[in-house]
């Protein structure tokens, strides 16, 4: 991965802090020739959800992801990325959510693909694997169009042939995951949960939960303790906050759940609700999520929006060739997944331990593994399946 990326994620992976700027975004002329005179915004929540372009057209595209758009999570920290690069470049920009909810259907994601191009997207950010189907015919009708596939991999159309122009850019989840499970362990928690999105297919939210129990085990291996684990993938298929997934976290938490790694979207809502019922916590996922309640103990994250930018500017520079066709893996050698160290209300796993970790990482001395096919307990870990 390019130098640049990394210095791009580093700042909001290892440090998050938060910017701040004013005003709002110019209307767009209506050339879509892009101004890079235009302001400069660093905060995502300056820069509004709707814009209206003067010629009807929105060159930067963004096809959300199951769940909400303000999700506080995986949509919402992907549109940020969409946003600010498109203000700040003063391009038009525009979402579009597939029809039916969490039961779009493959229909459903190509209909939206291709209003977003009939609107004049140049460029289309679309978010979660489930996005594959369509893209496979969105993108083979429109081979001048770029498409960014966030949590994706290359594509092939309908004869087998690679999409050029389809970037595939995922994340080494599996690392930041671990980050949360070892840390929560270190801090003095044993009795952990994981809820998951997407029903146990989401390759990405499999490899956090992975990561976060291989991250419990060693930490509970080198404090010789032992930690159990709740993993459940039950109510979470939509990505949605419901009655039922806080009921099941309730009883989690009033059966002696100290935290749950709360990985999927709006579900953050039910869990942290259950959290502040119960005097439990919680590891956010995807962004950090510790302004949203106060029982977040860290998140575990990845660079969502500056992968988003990354990509979008490769498109304007005229080098997506780089990236088209081809699979990308962010993780902690791009600076690209990590904990808030700014935010993270953690006393006993303190910054050194953390950077320990991320130089072992770095330096091969620890390896996370990714396959969660090979997801177990440990001497020093009990997992237990809940179904």
């Amino acid at each position: 991965m390019k130098r640049t990326l990394a210095l791009l994620l580093a700042l909001v992976m290892l440090f998050a802090m938060a910017a701040c700027s004013s005003g709002t975004p110019a209307a767009n002329t209506g050339d879509n020739t892009g101004d890079n005179t235009a302001a400069t915004y660093t905060n995502a929540d300056d820069v509004p959800d709707n814009m209206t372009s003067a010629d009807g057209k929105y060159e930067v595209a963004f096809i959300t992801d199951v769940g909400q758009l303000k999700d506080k999570s995986f949509n919402q920290g992907t549109f940020d990325g969409v946003k600010l690069y498109a203000a700040n470049h003063n391009y038009s920009y525009k979402y579009y959510q597939p029809a039916n909810g969490d039961q779009a259907t493959d229909d459903d994601r190509y209909d939206a693909m291709k209003a977003a191009v009939d609107a004049g997207a140049k460029v289309v950010v679309c978010a979660g694997f489930m996005q594959e189907g369509a893209l496979k015919r969105a993108a083979a009708e429109n081979p001048t169009v770029d498409f960014i596939f966030i949590d994706g991999y290359p594509v092939a159309d309908a004869a087998g042939n690679v999409l050029k122009n389809v970037a595939g850019i995922a994340f080494q989840e599996e690392q930041c995951g671990y980050f949360a499970g070892y840390a929560v362990v270190k801090e003095g928690y044993t009795k952990l949960g994981f809820c998951g999105g997407g029903g146990g297919d989401n390759p990405a939210c499999c490899r956090y939960g992975y990561g976060f129990v291989q991250g419990a085990a060693a930490a509970a291996k080198e404090m010789n303790v032992n930690v159990e684990v709740n993993y459940s993938w039950l109510y979470g298929s939509s990505f949605s906050a419901s009655p039922e997934l806080q009921t099941m976290a309730n009883g989690w938490y009033s059966a002696g759940t100290e935290i749950i790694f709360a990985c999927g979207g709006s579900m953050f809502a039910s869990i942290a609700a259950a959290a502040a019922e119960n005097d439990g916590f919680v590891v956010g996922v995807d962004v950090d999520q510790s302004s949203e309640s106060q029982t977040v103990v860290t998140s575990a994250m990845k660079g969502l929006s500056e992968a988003a930018m990354w990509a979008i500017e490769k498109s304007y520079a005229g080098s997506f060739a780089d990236i088209g066709g081809t699979a990308t893996s962010l993780g902690v050698n791009d600076n690209a997944v990590g904990l808030p160290i700014a935010t993270w209300s953690m006393k006993n796993f303190t910054v050194a331990d953390y950077e320990k970790l991320l130089s072992d990482v770095k330096s091969g001395t620890l390896t996370v593994d990714a396959d969660y096919s090979n997801l177990a307990g440990t001497d020093n870990l009990t997992l237990n399946i809940v179904e």
